[in-house]
């Protein structure tokens, strides 16, 4: 997968995608990354990016020169591939848009800066992104989030092809809680499930386990998740009574969130 970014703080984007999975998906040829300066298509000697806002308001704007010029480089090499923006406007960046830009050839993301970006820049949009009702001071940090979910799933990155199909929100649930060496520590034992070898009460255990997290903690989740009859009922049965299970990670998580400590 090719992925382009155009921003006025490359560095922002170029450390963290070096390391860690990104970065050894780099190195096996599954993600070309380019992190590309905007200041490189400005025309005045100060390499002037933003500027006042017409009608007046607080802070400057990304001028949309430098991101048309830009653009029109980026899209005569190579496919000329899905040109992202951010924007609290834009459509909610969720598990299955990570799968769909997965499979796109190309990704081109346009990080804004400052108060925002000239409104005429998003006649280039292919897609415009929200991360969610908050701001951040640039696109970099919403790139940053959307790239890592969604070139983990490109076939061969994660090495484990079950890897991305295991996970949260991979079937409309949330993941189930895991454990690892030793089974008990500091008294919170692993549920003794886990340790009897037998395959088909762990699936079915986890399977209960993110029924009733996602009961718990997300049930907006619910509406949309692919439930029999029997699921849906415990799910809701659990929402109902605020049920927990014995000595398990979703009791403790629940009980935080609820502030019952």
């Amino acid at each position: 997968m090719i992925v382009d970014a155009l921003t006025t703080f490359p560095e922002m984007l170029t450390a963290p995608l070096s390391c860690s999975i990104m970065g050894r998906a780099q190195a096996a040829g599954k993600l070309a990354f380019t992190a590309y300066d905007l200041r490189d298509w400005t025309h005045d000697r100060h390499r002037t990016t933003d500027d006042q806002i017409y009608g007046g308001g607080q802070g400057l704007l990304m001028k949309p020169d430098p991101v048309f010029d830009a653009l029109d480089d980026l899209q005569q090499e190579g496919p000329a591939g899905t040109v992202i923006f951010f924007s609290p406007a834009g459509r909610r960046f969720d598990q299955a848009m990570a799968g769909e830009l997965s499979r796109k050839e190309r990704l081109i993301f346009v990080c804004g800066h400052y108060e925002g970006m000239d409104e005429r820049v998003y006649s280039r949009a292919d897609l415009v992104i929200s991360l969610g009702d908050f701001v951040l001071t640039g696109g970099e940090m919403a790139a940053l989030a959307v790239i890592d979910a969604t070139v983990r799933l490109v076939p061969g990155v994660l090495g484990d092809a079950a890897s991305p199909v295991e996970e949260s929100f991979s079937d409309g649930l949330l993941e189930f809680p895991q454990y690892t060496r030793p089974a008990d520590c500091r008294g919170l034992a692993v549920p003794s499930i886990l340790l009897s070898g037998d395959h088909a009460k762990v699936d079915a255990w986890r399977r209960r386990q993110s029924l009733r997290r996602t009961a718990l903690l997300r049930p907006d989740l619910l509406d949309a998740a692919s439930l029999s009859d029997d699921e849906r009922d415990f799910a809701r049965q659990v929402a109902e009574r605020h049920e927990y299970g014995e000595q398990d990670y979703i009791d403790y998580t629940a009980r935080a969130v609820r502030g019952e400590g």
